[in-house]
């Protein structure tokens, strides 16, 4: 068995090391900034009551929220902070209880080889980020979706074969293989920076685009699909949130790389827009279909998981790939060897 005291130092310091954590300027600004939001919450929204401006029913509802993003914050940047192996154990974790929403929503959960072949398939892909094994990490998504293909065969069961495959299919394609795109970053030396320009980008482009739709959103975008969309805040999310990334790229993350050309920047922080709209509507559609209003309630004020994490199902693989494109692979030099497979 491999001992973790024969890990290489480098190996050890990726996986664990957190004392460099503050070094990059966006992680440092964002923590600052985040703590502080939280902090004056409280009191703004005691002003606002105190002078008649939010009813009773509304502070109550923005006091659930505001504790369940204390939560929330907690949960997403801790394991940024600590290192790269917590950030895999987070992802793994976020990508079973998401897939467990799904299925329990769509019924696919009574599948229990299909859920099985769901559940090996977010393994697979989290042993191959553990293990730097970038190759393997792309042959996840064939290899999982054939499994899931064939998995039922045995049972001689063809009725309902069309739609248990789909459903296992789209469920680890969505909650398994593209938030495992979140764990592949931490192959890069500047994770933490992604990770958390990701989190600033997607989280922010939601309330940019509910903003800019009080304000601005008379023309409902897609009443069937999301009632509350308007086209005036998707149009703004795309404004705001395109010139956040493109001046925090240009300035913070990527300055002095191919990445802080403008067209370059352009491209991502309209991409991170458009397929965290996107991502939200998708999983809008399916709860439409499904006739729910939320896909779970373990988040108080917000629903479940995917409730509120929706919007980042299809961000992160666009990401990677268009860094990937630019910068060249993100683990290239890193210097990490393959701990297990590479023995």
């Amino acid at each position: 068995a491999l001992e973790i005291e024969s890990m290489n130092p480098e190996i050890l310091n990726h996986f664990f090391k957190c004392g460099d954590a503050f070094t990059f300027p966006l992680t440092r600004w964002a923590v600052i900034c985040v703590v502080i939001l939280l902090a004056v919450t409280p009191g703004i929204v005691a002003l606002m009551s105190a002078s008649g401006k939010l009813g009773e029913a509304t502070k109550r509802d923005i006091m659930i929220r505001w504790k369940s993003w204390i939560w929330l914050v907690l949960i997403l940047f801790v394991p940024i902070l600590l290192g790269a192996a917590w950030v895999m154990l987070g992802v793994m974790l976020l990508s079973l209880a998401c897939y467990r929403e799904f299925a329990r929503a769509t019924g696919v959960f009574h599948e229990r080889w299909i859920s099985i072949a769901v559940v090996f398939g977010i393994l697979l892909v989290t042993f191959a980020v553990v293990d730097n094994y970038e190759r393997l990490f792309f042959a996840a998504a064939p290899l999982t979706i054939g499994l899931i293909s064939v998995i039922t065969i045995p049972l001689d069961r063809p009725s309902g074969y069309l739609q248990r495959v789909a459903l296992g299919a789209l469920g680890f394609l969505l909650f398994g293989y593209s938030f495992g795109y979140l764990g592949l970053m931490t192959e890069s030396p500047k994770f933490r920076e992604y990770l958390i320009l990701i989190l600033l980008g997607v989280e922010l482009n939601d309330i940019f685009a509910y903003c800019t739709g009080r304000l601005f959103g008379k023309r409902k975008l897609l009443p069937n699909t999301s009632p509350g969309k308007t086209l005036g805040g998707a149009l703004g999310a795309l404004v705001l949130t395109t010139t956040l990334v493109v001046l925090l790229g240009r300035y913070v993350v990527f300055p002095g790389t191919p990445m802080a050309e403008w067209g370059w920047l352009l491209l991502l922080g309209s991409g991170m827009s458009v397929f965290g709209q996107l991502g939200d509507l998708l999983m809008s559609s399916i709860k439409r279909d499904l006739r729910v209003k939320d896909l779970g309630a373990a988040i108080p004020g917000h629903g479940g998981l995917l409730d509120r994490f929706d919007s980042l199902v299809l961000v992160p693989p666009a990401f990677y790939h268009l860094l990937s494109l630019v910068l060249g692979p993100l683990g290239a030099n890193s210097g990490l060897e393959r701990i297990f497979t590479g023995l």
